[in-house]
């Protein structure tokens, strides 16, 4: 039996930010450079917006994943802003004028291990 084709460094980056996305729990956001460093590909944010942005993965929760400061990314008033507002509500999810409120971006390793306890 022939082995199995190794897969392009493309290919394994696309399946490691599909799989982060995917991990978004519902009722939850990430940014696009969260998404990135989950990934395990820091400060690739572009590269995460990139496959976004093919769209071509069913039931992925693309609406999950949002601009750093909280804020949608497509244009206010295009039917895909729209989407993405109606998907995150319909998750319980607070959006006022096309940012997410009341949600703090998930904490970087750093923070975890240095800051100090609660």
């Amino acid at each position: 039996m022939p082995a199995k084709p190794k897969e392009s460094r493309v290919q394994e980056q696309r399946r490691q930010v599909l799989a982060a996305v995917r991990a978004v729990p519902p009722g939850q956001v990430a940014g696009y450079g969260e998404i990135a460093r989950r990934a395990g590909l820091p400060g690739l944010a572009r590269l995460v917006a990139r496959i976004l942005s093919a769209g071509d993965e069913p039931g992925l929760p693309w609406h999950r994943v949002l601009r750093s400061d909280g804020r949608i990314a497509f244009p206010a008033g295009s039917p895909e802003f729209d989407e993405q507002v109606q998907r995150l509500r319909a998750e319980g999810v607070r959006v006022e004028a096309g940012r997410v409120r009341g949600q703090r971006a998930a904490p970087s390793l750093d923070e975890i291990l240095w800051s100090p306890p609660d």
